[in-house]
């Protein structure tokens, strides 16, 4: 099975940053404790703090589906919807290099 890499973007109202930040920090650190996850980062754009890449390396699809069944999962959904500027936006992808045993 190959591993499932999301990138989601996510785009915040701007008096939110810090409240989005926080609850993203909690579900990164629950999330990185889930035996299907292998790295998940958070990263903020430097030239617009309102932009945001959550960068999710999942083990497989299983993996990612677990994920989203989590309380840590549903809570962080629930409590960023409406810091939202936009909808946030997904990509999937595979590894290519590293191979997946270097994850």
């Amino acid at each position: 099975m190959p591993m499932r890499i999301l990138h989601v973007h996510v785009r915040v109202k701007a008096e939110a940053v810090d409240a989005f930040i926080e609850a993203t920090r909690a579900n990164a650190a629950a999330s990185r404790q889930e035996p299907g996850v292998a790295r998940f980062d958070v990263v903020q754009q430097a030239d617009d703090p309102t932009r945001f890449v959550l960068v999710e390396v999942y083990r497989d699809a299983e993996g990612h589906a677990q994920h989203r069944t989590t309380a840590h999962y549903a809570a962080w959904r629930d409590a960023v919807a409406p810091l939202m500027a936009e909808p946030r936006t997904s990509a999937v992808f595979t590894a290519v290099s590293p191979e997946p045993s270097g994850w």
